[in-house]
């Protein structure tokens, strides 16, 4: 075993889990030379939620934050998180348009792309492996981890080796709903490490409370790389500190070496910075709480949460504890999908409607429905004939990867946004969120305007 690697997640997923990925470019920038002489293995900087939140939230060109971060980072790999076929969106796309955006990922500065399916069904990472190889980026294929009857440690085995095999060059344990037993995490980490020789990654929540704990059992097994986040976006629904890793392996065989009087000084800059948004109440106390239910109902941070506010909504959050109880019914019903974007949404709405209108699926979401006609992929666990025939009738699910009905569109769209469009990059900005990037664009557009009026 060698010294641990770390992946540094502030710039992306400690953001997103904390503060609804609202971190801004400018307030990235002054810190990254000295993040980038830390000796982290990379930083995830890209990906997730970050794309959609620059254009709807920030008036921010993500392509451009990629570009500007790359040019302070000369020494420490980029990182992104890419959903396969759904890319950064909410829907499948074409092969041509997974493709193209991959592309321009890699040429734009992203070295590793961390790429999952929320059903664990690699035929919808079959494109994304493929283009990521092609245009030399580095493949990181990630398990999406939850538990249930079916997911044992040697279902995940059999997954890794499956994503060997369609040319990954790393593997990640991806468990994000901070649900992975240290135990479990042991084993799992020791029987992975029997059948591949490709680096593997841990990544997790501290949503439950056992994160840290769940890293030490796989530091001692063997785990190459963990994702960690400097302390004032640690914890909560984000990652363990960087810090104490750093702190309890020093002078351990596994010490990561990384320049503890840095951490402190990048920690430092991101604390005004998290207060911040909390006197905006954009850092909500509750994302910062301890939730053990999380172990017993499977459901992520970022869940929990999104039932809360539905149920406020309508006036009954009184109802919040039907509704955990009731989630991982639905999963079973549904073949026991993991609770990850999309079908942690799908699975919770599914939830909130069977407990409030007091009758289970009388109203069924038009994406659960899909998912069940084989739309998003297999799921992980047969549905029952009459789950499937009580949600979609008689409808035969569809058996082949759902992207083989998708015809290419790259050409289509491009045409489509015209001359707001001033690059490839902009094509796929609005082939992802057609509605928040012609806004986006349009108002570049009148900005440029403005700014050559003034200039004669």
């Amino acid at each position: 075993m060698g010294k641990l690697k770390i992946t540094e997640t502030c710039l992306r997923d400690g953001h997103q889990s904390l503060i609804a990925t609202r971190l801004k470019t400018s307030e990235m920038l002054p810190i990254l030379e000295k993040m980038d002489k830390v000796g982290y293995y990379a930083l995830e900087m890209w990906g997730g939620a970050t794309f959609d939140a620059c254009i709807r939230f920030l008036n921010e060109d993500p392509w451009e934050r990629l570009r500007e971060i790359r040019k302070r980072v000369k020494n420490t790999k980029l990182q992104m998180l890419l959903r396969g076929q759904n890319l950064l969106g909410y829907r499948h796309y074409s092969d041509d348009v997974v493709d193209k955006f991959i592309e321009k990922s890699i040429k734009n500065g992203i070295d590793i792309i961390r790429v999952f399916d929320a059903l664990n069904d690699y035929r919808n990472l079959e494109q994304s492996i493929k283009s990521i190889n092609k245009y030399g980026g580095h493949c990181q294929g990630a398990i999406a981890y939850t538990t249930s009857k079916i997911h044992t440690v040697e279902y995940y085995v059999e997954k890794v080796k499956e994503l060997e095999n369609l040319g990954a060059h790393s593997i990640c344990i991806k468990d994000m709903a901070g649900v992975l037993l240290p135990d479990v995490a042991y084993e799992l980490v020791v029987k992975i490490k029997e059948v591949t020789d490709l680096p593997l990654e841990l990544h997790t929540h501290c949503t439950s409370g056992i994160a840290s704990m769940m890293y030490m059992k796989a530091i001692e097994a063997g785990v190459d790389i963990i994702d960690t986040a400097i302390s004032p976006f640690s914890g909560g629904t984000s990652q363990p500190a960087t810090e104490v890793f750093s702190h309890i392996l020093k002078g351990d065989k596994r010490d990561p070496e990384l320049d503890m009087q840095l951490l402190s000084e990048i920690a430092d800059y991101f604390k005004p910075i998290k207060e911040k948004y909390r006197s905006e109440g954009i850092l909500k106390a509750k994302v910062m709480d301890v939730e053990p239910k999380t172990l017993i109902y499977q459901v992520p941070g970022g869940m929990l949460s999104n039932l809360l506010s539905q149920l406020e909504s309508q006036g009954a959050a009184h109802k919040y504890d039907e509704v955990l109880a009731e989630v991982p019914k639905v999963r079973e019903d549904l073949g026991f999908p993991p609770l990850v974007t999309p079908l942690s949404q799908m699975v919770g709405t599914q939830a909130v409607f069977n407990v409030l209108l007091g009758e289970r699926y009388k109203i069924i979401p038009t994406e659960i429905k899909n998912y069940v006609k084989g739309l998003y992929g297999q799921s992980p666990a047969p549905i029952s004939k009459e789950m499937q025939e009580k949600i979609i009738g008689d409808i035969a699910p569809i058996t082949y990867r759902p992207a083989d009905d998708i015809s290419p569109e790259f050409d289509k769209i491009k045409k489509e946004i015209g001359s707001l469009a001033k690059s490839d990059e902009d094509v796929l900005m609005y082939a992802l969120f057609p509605e928040n990037a012609k806004k986006f664009l349009q108002n570049r557009a009148e900005d440029d305007m403005e700014d050559w009026t003034i200039a004669i």
